[in-house]
């Protein structure tokens, strides 16, 4: 009978850690509500976007069939036609936070669309004259590699992932020698960073590097005197109306992770997505030149092929990822601000649409954003339908 007991009361313990959260998977489509964030809503039943499509995608994320995703944000014309919040696992940059019920204000980990960030302030940076040219080397900054290898790479390639420093990045997350972990982990990550050797010469190879973006924020602030968070606050956060953002450190440094560190809303990534497709321009103001957000979407390098990880092929931009898509014969560019974990905003720019997701699969091979927008939102959209 004791035995029995023990049992008994362990078995919630051991329901526990197989944590099966059960949800309805009821869904029926409601109108996103207006707040004075500038962000124009309305109803996606008159946006020429197939509604039952939507609705059975929704559902499909309910029940976990498009496993873990946090939140899901279209934009068509301008306008917030579908904005949704998902409960699921979660994490504050490595720190696991268990399962979260997911608001319109919930901070988030973005991760890598933090890369995509720092771009943009390294365009508000040059529009300012705090830097005078992309094609600069970086010597320029970093006067102690003058007569090194390294001393040759521009800003432009730094921003294009084609610095040539060697880096072992994706498909190692969680491991020691992650070069990201290594970063994170010293106490002059800038140095670190540096002293790589050339694994290719600059300009010439693609390769993913969370140093480079390090790299790029350490200009802002040898030209700036702001660490990259202060600076973004000031000339990026403030004018887009974003009030509520976190910055995660390096674990050593009190220095921002400027590669994967920004916390932040769906609705602010939508403004900052907004941002882009309004070349620039947020309420009137010009807070990027149109030429910068032009030049950050083209393909400047292809990337090398990442199918294992189910990235699709396709090239790279101002830290901003480029493909192609084929929907009932239409050719769709799509430029990509993407995190690792499911974190990405969507550019279509020949359909007028953004779309923000934001997810809990970190370290994981995941492809639930690219699913949801190409096979689900895309197909949707009855231009498309259309031959």
């Amino acid at each position: 009978m004791r035995n029995i007991i023990i049992i008994f009361m362990a078995l919630p313990v051991l329901l526990g850690c197989g944590h099966m959260h059960k949800r309805s998977s009821d869904y029926y489509y409601r109108q996103p509500l207006q707040y004075n964030d500038g962000i124009r809503v309305a109803n996606l039943n008159k946006s020429g976007i197939d509604s039952t499509q939507i609705i059975r995608l929704t559902k499909l994320i309910l029940n976990d069939s498009l496993r873990n995703v946090h939140s899901l944000l279209i934009l068509k014309d301008g306008q917030l036609i579908y904005e949704n919040y998902f409960a699921g696992k979660d994490q504050n940059h490595g720190k696991r936070l268990g399962y979260i019920h997911h608001t319109v204000n919930q901070l988030h980990d973005v991760r890598s669309i933090s890369k995509s960030i720092v771009s943009a302030c390294i365009g508000i940076a040059l529009k300012n004259k705090m830097i005078g040219s992309i094609d600069e080397p970086i010597y320029k900054y970093f006067p102690e590699i003058k007569d090194s290898p390294a001393g040759t790479i521009t800003v432009r390639q730094l921003l294009t992932m084609t610095s040539g420093l060697e880096w072992d990045e994706i498909g190692s997350y969680g491991s020691f020698f992650n070069s990201e972990t290594q970063m994170h982990l010293r106490f002059n990550p800038i140095r670190y960073i540096l002293k790589k050797p050339l694994a290719a010469k600059p300009g010439t190879q693609w390769n993913y590097s969370g140093g480079n973006t390090q790299l790029l924020a350490e200009i802002i602030y040898k030209t700036s005197g702001m660490r990259i968070d202060e600076f973004a606050e000031k000339f990026l956060f403030k004018p887009l109306g974003i009030k509520r953002y976190q910055w995660v450190n390096l674990t050593l440094k009190k220095i921002p992770a400027a590669a994967s560190g920004l916390r932040t809303t769906s609705r602010d990534l939508l403004k900052f997505g907004l941002l882009y497709m309004n070349n620039g321009k947020w309420n009137d103001k010009q807070i990027l030149d149109s030429s910068w957000t032009n030049e950050s979407f083209i393909s400047h390098i292809k990337r090398t092929n990442l199918e294992k990880y189910k990235i699709k092929d396709g090239g790279y931009g101002y830290q901003f990822w480029q493909y192609t898509d084929a929907i009932n014969g239409h050719t769709i560019e799509i430029t990509e601000a993407k995190g690792n974990g499911g974190q990405s905003i969507f550019f279509c720019k020949s359909l007028n649409l953004v779309v923000v997701t934001t997810g809990g699969n970190y370290n994981q091979v995941n492809d639930n954003p690219y699913v949801i927008l190409s096979e689900y939102i895309l197909t949707s959209i009855q231009q498309l339908k259309e031959r």
